[in-house]
């Protein structure tokens, strides 16, 4: 008896991933890694556009942990000497306006079991282990699949137990720093740009700036091609989502809104270039010229 509580969800993950292979085993050979890298691939761009109300979410909290911020600070100074009021306080501020300090955690958590299921699908392909749906026939069209001469189940530190060791290593080393780099970049997009300078979460989301990709680059020596793959394109999916979000509703108070409104102004001076420094004036009166009057003839 299986007691996994996870067990379904690798069923599932492994059901999604057969499902897109399928697909893309159409186009590419069937035991390539394009057709199982690109299933993968797929596989995160489906996860993330059904983790896109949880993004919405996160976007509008952070949005009013930035609108309460005075609420917070005045609650900070009032039981600056009571820390269980003090949070108690804080907590009754975040219930009644439906604010969650945590919530910039929530797609990463979201996705958490299923890169667990994934790293168990992958680990089941490696070990030649039939995980979810699998068959051993597919099992052995993944062992088979290669992604730059590397098994989409290699990892840095089993590559000795691969067929090419040094391009196993060549490829999860890359992966790993690609991951890491994109961890940090878009961890840094978010403080930098869309978070007020004054708001006192942004100590803590430095730490983490850090914290993360050391934690990333640390564990990432033990993950499987397929999930340094999978996390290297939500990476890329997070940083484009933010940039979109960033760039045309930024937060009150933070540089990327005063970037939108200096677009906004210099679009509307661009429509309407005589509103810039436009100021009232009389109208130029033109000068009347004065016919020459006819002079008697006596006075000619």
């Amino acid at each position: 008896m299986n007691l996994n509580p996870l067990v379904w969800l690798e069923t599932l993950v492994s059901w999604v991933l057969v499902s897109f292979h399928s697909l893309t085993s159409s186009v590419f050979d069937a035991d390539s890694g394009w057709a199982w890298g690109l299933a993968i691939v797929l596989l995160v761009i489906l996860i993330r556009i059904l983790l896109i109300p949880l993004f919405v979410k996160q976007i509008k909290s952070q949005r009013n942990m930035q609108i309460i911020q005075p609420q917070v600070k005045e609650i900070q100074k009032k039981y600056a000497g009571d820390r269980e009021r003090q949070s108690q306080e804080l907590m009754k501020l975040y219930k009644e306006t439906g604010t969650n300090p945590l919530s910039s955690c929530l797609p990463i958590l979201a996705q958490a079991p299923i890169f667990y299921a994934l790293f168990v699908v992958l680990q089941g392909i490696a070990k030649n282990t039939p995980k979810g749906v699998l068959t051993d026939d597919l099992v052995q069209s993944a062992r088979n699949a290669k992604i730059f001469g590397a098994p989409i189940y290699g990892t840095f530190m089993n590559r000795a137990e691969t067929e090419n060791p040094s391009a196993t290593f060549v490829v999860t080393l890359i992966l790993i720093i690609l991951m890491t780099a994109t961890t940090f970049l878009t961890q840094r997009q978010l403080i930098v740009k869309n978070t007020a300078p004054d708001n006192p979460m942004v100590k803590q989301q430095k730490i983490l700036l850090y914290v993360f990709p050391i934690i990333f680059a640390v564990t990432g020596i033990n993950f499987p091609i397929g999930v340094l793959l999978y996390w290297f394109t939500t990476n890329l999916w997070t940083m484009g989502q933010q940039f979109y979000v960033i760039r045309n509703s930024p937060q009150p108070g933070t540089p990327a809104f005063a970037a939108l409104e200096a677009r906004k102004a210099a679009k509307k001076t661009k429509r309407n270039p005589d509103s810039l420094g436009e100021t009232e004036s009389t109208p130029e009166v033109k000068p009347v010229r004065q016919q020459p009057k006819k002079k008697p003839k006596k006075k000619r």
